[in-house]
C-alpha cells in the first residue's frame, strides 16, 4: 500500500512563542480504503492562516475547539476526489474544506464545497475560501459601509485586509490601509487602488491619519491590534462601526495589550463587533454569491506566497507573525 504524509500537533505553543517545527510531529500513514458514503481526497493546496495559533492553544472557550494533541493539524485546503463511494461526489471533482495538514483525507462530504473546474486553485484559496468569505462577511454584513464613508483597514496587505479594502473601494468608500513595509504600502495603493497607506513601523501614525482621513473614520476593520487601534479610535466619527476580525499583534504576546478607552465608545456612540467565520459556515454559498460579482467585474486582485511541500508548512507558519509573507500564504503539496 502507498504511504502519505500527515503532520500532527504534538505540543502547545508557550506564551509569546511563534509557532514552528517544535509543535509538530510528521507521520507516515497508509492510504486507507474508503467505506460507503465516503470519498478520498488528494490535497493539492493548503492554506496557512493566523487563526492556526489559536487553534493550537488549550483555550476551550474560544470560538472553535482547539486541536487535540496528537490530532492532524487543522487547515483549510483544496484537493481532488481520487476515489468515491459517495453518490454526490465523482472522481476528478475538486473540493475545498477543512482537510488538515495531510496529503490525503477521507471525508463523508460534510462541509465540503465543490469548485468550478475552471477556477484556479490559488484564486480559490486566496479569494473564494476563508479570506474572501471573512472579508465579505466582515465588511459588507457587519461593517455595513455606505458610499462616501471612510474605511481604515489594518493588516491591509494580508489575505483578508487586501480584499476588505478592494470591496470598500468597489462600494464607493475612501480606503486607507495600515501595513508593515513600504513595499506593501506601494502594492495596496498602486495595484489595489487604496486611497492611501500608513506604514505603522516608520510613519507618524497620528499625523498620517489626520492627513489621510480629512473626514475622519466611519468604519475600522481590525486585523492586527497593536498601537494603531488607539489612534484610529480617536479619529472615529459618531456612530462609527469597528469590525474586530483579528489581533495578530497579540497572538504571540505574553499579555494582551490594553484596549482603547471606553470613553470614546460612549462619546461617539460606536458599535464594536467581533466575528469569526465558524458562525457562518452555513452561509458560505450566499457569501460566495455576494463576492462573485466583484470578482467577475475585475474589482478584486490578489497575490499569493507559495511554499512547496507539506513539511515546509512547519517553518512557513512563522511568516504570518513576522510579516514575511507577501500575499496569501499557501502550501503547494
Amino acid at each position: 500500500m502507498s504511504e502519505y504524509t500527515q503532520i500532527h500537533l504534538s505540543a502547545r505553543p508557550e506564551a509569546g512563542e511563534v509557532p514552528g517545527p517544535r509543535l509538530f510531529e510528521v507521520r507516515k500513514q497508509t492510504i486507507p480504503a474508503i467505506l460507503d458514503g465516503q470519498i478520498l481526497i488528494k490535497q493539492t493546496h493548503m492554506s496557512l492562516d493566523p487563526a492556526m495559533l489559536g487553534w493550537m492553544s488549550a483555550d476551550t472557550e474560544s470560538y472553535i475547539p482547539p486541536v487535540e494533541l496528537g490530532d492532524v493539524m487543522r487547515a483549510s485546503g483544496l484537493g481532488e476526489v481520487v476515489e468515491s463511494r459517495h453518490p454526490d461526489f465523482a472522481v476528478g471533482e475538486r473540493v475545498n474544506g477543512l482537510l488538515g495538514w495531510t496529503e490525503y483525507a477521507v471525508s463523508d462530504g460534510q462541509n465540503l464545497n465543490k469548485l468550478p473546474p475552471d477556477l484556479d486553485a490559488e484564486a480559490a484559496l486566496a479569494v473564494f475560501a476563508l479570506p474572501g468569505m471573512t472579508a465579505t462577511q466582515g465588511l459588507l454584513n457587519v461593517g455595513k459601509p455606505k458610499a462616501g464613508e471612510t474605511l481604515v483597514v489594518s493588516g491591509a496587505a494580508g489575505s483578508v485586509g487586501s480584499i476588505v479594502g478592494q470591496l470598500g473601494k468597489a462600494e464607493g468608500l475612501r480606503v486607507i490601509g495600515v501595513v508593515g513595509s513600504d513595499e506593501k504600502a506601494r502594492w495596496i495603493v498602486d495595484e489595489l487602488g487604496f486611497d492611501g497607506a500608513i506604514n505603522y513601523k516608520t510613519d507618524n501614525i497620528p499625523a498620517r491619519l489626520v492627513e489621510l482621513t480629512p473626514d475622519r473614520i466611519d468604519v475600522y476593520f481590525e486585523n492586527t491590534g497593536g498601537p494603531i487601534q488607539h489612534h484610529v479610535m480617536e479619529r472615529m466619527n459618531a456612530h462609527g462601526r469597528i469590525v474586530v476580525c483579528g489581533l495578530i499583534a497579540d497572538y504571540t504576546s505574553e499579555e494582551p495589550s490594553p484596549g482603547p478607552s471606553w470613553l470614546q465608545v460612549i462619546k461617539k456612540r460606536l458599535t464594536i463587533q467581533g466575528f469569526t467565520m465558524p458562525d457562518h459556515w452555513h452561509e458560505i454559498p450566499a457569501l460566495q454569491a455576494q463576492l462573485t460579482p466583484y470578482v467577475m467585474q475585475g474589482k478584486i486582485k490578489y497575490r499569493t506566497h507559495i511554499i512547496e511541500g507539506l513539511e515546509n508548512a512547519m517553518d512557513a507558519l512563522a511568516l504570518l507573525f513576522n510579516g514575511g509573507n507577501k500575499g496569501k500564504l499557501i502550501v503547494k503539496l
